[in-house]
């Protein structure tokens, strides 16, 4: 797939190149990112220039992950969101924030305007996000961005060999207003204990 930029009012979404691999290298040095993310650690030039120059390039040329850099108008990164497809229909999100701009929603409109674009050109039906357990600023952005709590999924994470609980979420083209590729039927309600 060509790559492509995203923009909202405040935002510019669009693929890492090159010249953002100084910015990334900068960003992931905070100690929260590399604990809760599976990028490397230490993170080092090198791996830095591995994503902005053939990871992400590739994941765009070969569709096995969109990765966007998330940007002011003035170029200064705030993050990074990323869509992996899954099974059939189904794209994971990942995400993280630089440090100096956390608490701004820029990651949860990052979220949103990349899921939405999921939605309407990729034929995705469903947006899975995980995060290990604990990872209470990964949940308030999902929470922001209204993705529904499924459950903890045991022993589902693998981070730099370890094996983690995570939480699971969805958000559903319904959940934005728009249509699916595929008719929903969601499961009947539980029958009260009192019926």
């Amino acid at each position: 797939m060509e790559p492509v930029t995203l923009t909202t009012d405040r935002l510019v979404l669009r693929p890492v190149g090159p010249q953002d691999t100084d910015a990334v290298y900068t960003a992931v040095q905070d100690p929260d990112i590399q604990r809760w993310t599976t990028v490397p650690s230490p993170y080092l030039p090198e791996h830095a220039r591995s994503f902005t120059e053939e990871l992400s390039p590739d994941g765009w040329a070969d569709s096995s992950m969109f990765t966007f850099g998330v940007f002011l108008p003035d170029g200064t990164l705030t993050g990074m969101v990323g869509l992996t497809p899954r099974s059939l229909g189904t794209a994971e999100v990942g995400f993280w924030a630089t440090k100096e701009h956390r608490g701004h929603g820029y990651t949860t409109e990052a979220t949103l305007t990349a899921a939405r674009w999921a939605f309407t050109h990729l034929a995705v039906d469903r947006v899975e996000w995980r995060a290990e357990v604990g990872n209470t600023a990964s949940r308030a952005v999902a929470e922001h961005a209204g993705f529904t709590f499924e459950g903890t999924l045991r022993s589902a994470a693998n981070n730099k060999g370890v094996r983690r609980d995570c939480w699971l979420a969805s958000l559903l083209p319904s959940d934005l207003n728009l249509p699916s590729t595929a008719p929903y039927l969601p499961a009947p309600a539980r029958p009260s204990e009192n019926t």
